[in-house]
Parts: C-alpha cells; sequence; structure tokens
C-alpha cells in the first residue's frame, strides 16, 4: 500500500527525553508495520541533543533547515546546515549542540527504531 503524508498534516510531538525538540512521524514499524521509521525532527534554538548511542540502528540525516553543530565519535565535530548529509552507523557515540538557527532534519532510522 502507498502512504502519501504531508508534514504540516502530521503533529508534532515533544521528543519522550530531549527538551526543546520536536517531532513528527512520517513512517513507522508502530504506526505503519515499516522496516524503518522515518521523521521530521525539530530542535530550537538553544537545543541540545546530548551524547548517546543507537545500539541497533543507523541514523541516517538530511538537514533541511538551519545551523548547529554535530559530532560523531569517528568523525569529531562539524557543521549542520541545508544540504548536508549524515549517516551515523550503530554503535557509535554522537550528539548535536549550539544550534544557531532553528534545526529542521529530516530523520530514518534502520532498522525501525519504534
Amino acid at each position: 500500500m502507498s502512504i502519501v503524508r504531508r508534514l504540516d498534516s502530521v503533529p508534532e510531538m515533544a521528543h519522550p527525553f530531549i527538551e526543546n525538540v520536536g517531532m513528527r512521524t512520517l513512517y513507522s514499524k508502530r504506526d505503519d508495520n515499516a522496516d524503518i521509521t522515518c521523521f521530521v525532527v525539530h530542535c530550537s534554538v538553544g537545543s541540545e541533543i546530548q551524547e548517546h548511542v543507537h545500539q541497533d540502528e543507523a541514523d541516517i540525516i538530511y538537514v533541511l533547515q538551519g545551523r548547529a553543530t554535530m559530532w560523531i565519535e569517528d568523525r569529531r565535530e562539524f557543521t549542520l546546515e541545508p544540504g548536508v548529509f549524515v549517516v551515523v552507523p550503530k554503535g557509535l557515540k554522537h550528539r548535536t549542540y549550539d544550534v544557531e538557527e532553528e534545526l529542521i532534519i529530516y530523520d530514518v532510522f534502520t532498522p525501525p527504531m519504534f
């Protein structure tokens, strides 16, 4: 079955454990029996996604809007800005911080996170 969704029709939910970060889930195992999870993440200016690891999932990111700094343990720090594509393989520590401009990223987890 094909799926067509408009981002503005998907409600933004607060991230379950990160302050000032919202998520709009577009496609998931939980809701669609999908083999990936796709969502749009919204980070407010000044927000931070603390260092963490996804033990079972690769985290695939494409920056749509904004500016921030990201750190991945095998890459060190670099700038997130529109057009930047990032793949964080499972098991690598990473974090996002110094959100200078409202950050909006398209994020995919494979296998699905939820």
